[in-house]
């Protein structure tokens, strides 16, 4: 596979093709790479040689039905996930179940109990449902920390609606994050282990404690990397790297596999929160959900902010420094921000670091034997970090 700009060239069945990349060609380079094992599977059934057309065409039934399957029964547990959260969220407040009820179908991937169904899969968990009923618990922990992350920053839109918070207030919405967490420990106890008890409670503390430093180093443009670092691993990365080990704790693995779980997880959340902050200012991808700028009017200083401060020269430090202190900033403010962004090359600076921890995430794996669910693991390493460049 060679590069040239924006254009991979790719080897299929022999055929050469060059295709536009996504930021990082690993992605299309392993799609590039099973779709020539599929073909050539394809052909090693048949005893005479056969037309590159026929085996393209075979060979796309195989993959299609392969996804198929994967999306009945994944979609078979993202639902039992669904029916379980619906069934913890139960309450004789009417004002209750409407906000919760109202906050959890905004959507949202359900990344985090997609990663404990994943994780449980690759560590052979069979045994019942503590897989189903465990993602649930995670997602609700995630449900939770948004609702009292939206009054913290005050929050009015997220994935396209209204925020419970502008909608019943800050107190409701403080007190029915609190209910879903509250919810969370009840599921953790009926779960019966003391390990996933105590991963799951230690990590709704660490994320709580993230929160607060994010508060504390409110504004600081000249914020240490090392200090966003600690904040987005709190905030964000602990529950990636719950959700996956819980799998590991479920299969009642080796403390090898609980750690690489654990190591992956972590690191996949680095680098989804570093893709998160960075979209904010990335003027070429305005859709995910996410309005640009919307961290830059809230004052939050996150790593695009931080790179840019260190390359920004004496005069370029200090208007940023003004902007930052200002109880309110404006379009003006933006545009002049995402102007020093592009002059330093930030977003491509944002991407390196990001891709320094999906490597690391996905090199975890490898005390794993290959298997689908592995792939599985693997792919969303590379996705996560393309969709958002």
């Amino acid at each position: 596979m060679s590069e040239e700009g924006n254009q991979i060239k790719i080897t299929i069945f022999g055929q050469e093709y060059s295709v536009k990349a996504p930021a990082d060609p690993t992605y299309i380079k392993k799609i590039a790479e099973y779709v020539d094992s599929k073909m050539r599977e394809v052909q090693a059934g048949f005893s005479s040689t056969q037309s590159s057309n026929r085996i393209a065409i075979l060979s796309a039934m195989n993959i299609t039905d392969e996804l198929f399957n994967a999306r009945k029964k994944g979609d078979s547990e993202e639902i039992d996930v669904e029916e379980k959260i619906k069934s913890k969220l139960d309450s004789n407040v009417e004002l209750v179940k409407k906000m919760t009820d109202y906050h959890l179908n905004t959507g949202g991937k359900r990344l985090r109990a997609l990663l404990t169904l994943g994780s449980s899969k690759l560590c052979g968990y069979t045994k019942g449902t503590r897989d189903i009923n465990l993602a649930a618990c995670v997602e609700l922990i995630h449900a939770a920390t948004l609702m009292h992350d939206d009054v913290i920053d005050n929050g009015s839109i997220r994935r396209g609606k209204k925020t419970p918070n502008k909608i019943w207030g800050n107190h409701s919405s403080v007190l029915a994050g609190d209910y879903l967490l509250s919810r969370c420990f009840e599921m953790m106890v009926e779960d019966g282990n003391i390990e996933v008890l105590k991963l799951l409670s230690s990590t709704s503390s660490i994320i709580a404690q993230g929160e607060i430093l994010q508060l504390q180093h409110k504004g600081e443009v000249d914020m240490l990397e090392e200090t966003y670092l600690k904040i987005i691993s709190s905030k964000t990365a602990e529950l990636f790297a719950a959700a996956t080990k819980v799998g590991a704790i479920l299969s009642e693995m080796k403390t090898k596999e609980k750690e690489a779980l654990e190591f992956y997880g972590r690191n996949l959340g680095l680098t989804f929160q570093i893709a998160d902050d960075t979209l904010d200012y990335n003027s070429e991808l305005k859709l995910f959900g996410k309005n640009i700028g919307q961290d830059f009017y809230e004052g939050k200083i996150t790593l695009p902010i931080i790179l840019l401060f260190q390359k920004a020269n004496k005069d370029e430090k200090e208007t940023l420094k003004k902007t930052f202190a200002k109880e309110e900033r404006n379009q003006n403010d933006l545009n002049y921000t995402l102007s020093l962004i592009k002059k330093y090359d930030i977003i491509n600076s944002c991407y390196q670091k990001a891709k320094h921890y999906i490597n690391l995430s996905s090199n975890s794996l490898s005390v794993f034997k290959d298997s689908e669910e592995k792939n599985i693991l693997e792919n969303l390493t590379s996705f996560s970090l393309s969709r958002n460049f």
